[in-house]
């Protein structure tokens, strides 16, 4: 069975925050593939279902801690316990300074680069889980990183956003499946990152 959990902050205030691109994106695997309604379970919003791959169908749930970010261990850490789901088959999806706009990147493992939700899951489940990082770029002055993260999406990132997360369902069997390279790679190919040079299919 595989997790994935979506960070970001619950309320429709955050709704279109760069922080909430991980709600947007597991939002967007669950919609794709056919997945139950959402239900309020440990500490979070739980959708279950099954991701078809060549390889037979993959039960995975998908969850959206409701904790607010910097606690969002806590509901990972009880879903898994529940359902008794390995670190390597937990993947999280969040925002990302430190890669461009649009750019999108998954390794096991390594530092925190400062964000708040991935701390939480590291102090409360250690740090070898899958991280989807959804690059949402660098204000450029680490003293404006506080607003850039929670304001919206600019109406010019509308395009590429939906891109982004449309790429990560429809690419998801790869993910299913533990093919993370290569989910990585069909995942910018789909979406080329605004800042790429548009490919050829």
């Amino acid at each position: 069975m595989l997790l994935i959990v979506g960070l970001g902050n619950p309320g429709e205030k955050y709704k279109g925050n760069r922080h909430n691109i991980g709600f947007m994106a597991v939002d967007a695997i669950a919609d794709f593939h056919g997945f139950g309604p959402e239900k309020s379970k440990f500490q979070g919003a739980l959708r279950e279902g099954f991701i078809d791959t060549p390889n037979g169908r993959i039960k995975t749930a998908i969850l959206k801690p409701m904790t607010f970010m910097n606690e969002s261990g806590r509901a990972v850490q009880k879903c898994a316990q529940f359902y008794k789901i390995p670190l390597d088959k937990i993947v999280v999806f969040h925002d990302e300074l430190d890669i461009d706009a649009g750019k999108f990147r998954v390794k096991t493992g390594g530092g925190i680069a400062g964000h708040n939700g991935l701390r939480s899951i590291r102090q409360n489940m250690g740090a070898d889980f899958v991280r989807a990082r959804m690059g949402i770029g660098h204000p450029g002055d680490k003293d404006k990183v506080h607003s850039h993260v929670l304001s919206d999406f600019a109406k010019a990132d509308a395009d590429w956003v939906n891109a982004l997360n449309d790429a990560c369902a429809r690419a998801a069997d790869l993910l299913a499946m533990g093919d993370n390279n290569k989910y990585q790679t069909r995942v910018n190919h789909l979406a080329p990152a605004p800042t790429s040079k548009p490919r050829r299919n």
